[in-house]
């Protein structure tokens, strides 16, 4: 199993760029950011662009992956993010991994002057902008209308460096999601139950991951695609499991999901005085021993 972190995009970059390279001293396989223009409970507080920050990210390490968690349609257009992904997967040399979705309901929804699109509008924006993204990353020349999204003669050259193209982690939950990642993805991304923490205790949050790598199963079954090919991603903190309280915590937590078929765990580097606060000491050493633990 690896063992993956996210950094909020909230630093100045003069200390941002320390964390970043401590994210890669410490092992960890690759180090996302939240692609949002705000979040949450940190809408008032200092948050940059994700793209930028993996672009500073990359040249200032040089063995991590780095990558979005996750992208998405809500004030993306397919065209515009295939240029930057394109680019940042140059700068790093190869390194970029997209996590992409639907997107949610929050500020991002509406900064744009928008309504806030139903789950079933989402759903249907992300069946043409995924496609589209694919096809724009691993064509020179595009050309596409569709009914939310179209690319005319849209040039992307000289390509990915990786071949044919970034690898997308799919985060999904729905039949529809999981449908896209079985077809599009390189990886499969869950938070949990789409329900949120309050409603899944602790002993069956296990449970909804089984039923959920259960349906990403069948998806592949029926595109005649190998299950194993497709990286699973756990991302914690979205349940009321408390794995980062220490090392043995950890690795009691995702020893369980590792049994159950995740591949990769990624954990919040710690924001004191946030949802995401967390004992530093705690975090590094669960940086530098889990993974020995799990058998990586």
């Amino acid at each position: 199993m690896r063992l993956s972190t996210v950094i909020m995009p909230i630093y100045r970059w003069s200390e941002g760029r320390e964390i970043w390279r401590r994210a890669e001293d410490l092992g960890f396989h690759t180090a996302y950011t939240y692609d949002h223009l705000s979040w949450r409970s940190m809408r008032d507080a200092p948050w940059y662009g994700a793209v930028p920050t993996l672009a500073a990210a990359a040249c200032a390490t040089e063995r991590i992956r780095l990558g979005t968690l996750v992208t998405s349609p809500n004030f993306r257009h397919p065209v515009t993010l295939a240029k930057e992904l394109l680019t940042v997967d140059d700068v790093s040399d190869g390194r970029l991994t997209v996590g992409i979705g639907v997107g949610g309901s929050g500020f991002d929804a509406t900064a744009l002057g928008q309504e806030a699109w139903t789950p079933k509008e989402r759903a249907d924006r992300f069946d043409e902008f995924l496609p589209l993204l694919d096809k724009l990353l691993t064509q020179d020349a595009t050309t596409e209308r569709g009914e939310y999204y179209s690319a005319v003669e849209a040039r992307n050259i000289p390509g990915c460096v990786q071949q044919p193209r970034v690898p997308f982690y799919v985060a999904a939950t729905g039949p529809r999601g999981i449908r896209l990642a079985a077809e599009y993805g390189q990886g499969w991304i869950t938070y949990g139950s789409p329900r949120g923490q309050d409603n899944t205790p602790v002993d069956q949050a296990p449970d909804v991951i089984a039923a959920q790598l259960a349906k990403l199963r069948t998806a592949c079954e029926a595109r005649g695609r190998d299950f194993a090919s497709i990286d699973k991603v756990l991302m914690e903190g979205s349940t009321v499991e408390k794995p980062l309280e220490s090392l043995d915590a950890f690795v009691d937590w995702a020893g369980t999901y590792q049994r159950l078929g995740i591949t990769e765990i990624v954990i919040h580097w710690p924001v004191p005085g946030s949802v995401f606060e967390a004992d530093l000491a705690v975090f590094e050493k669960i940086a530098a021993e889990g993974p020995a633990q799990l058998g990586h």
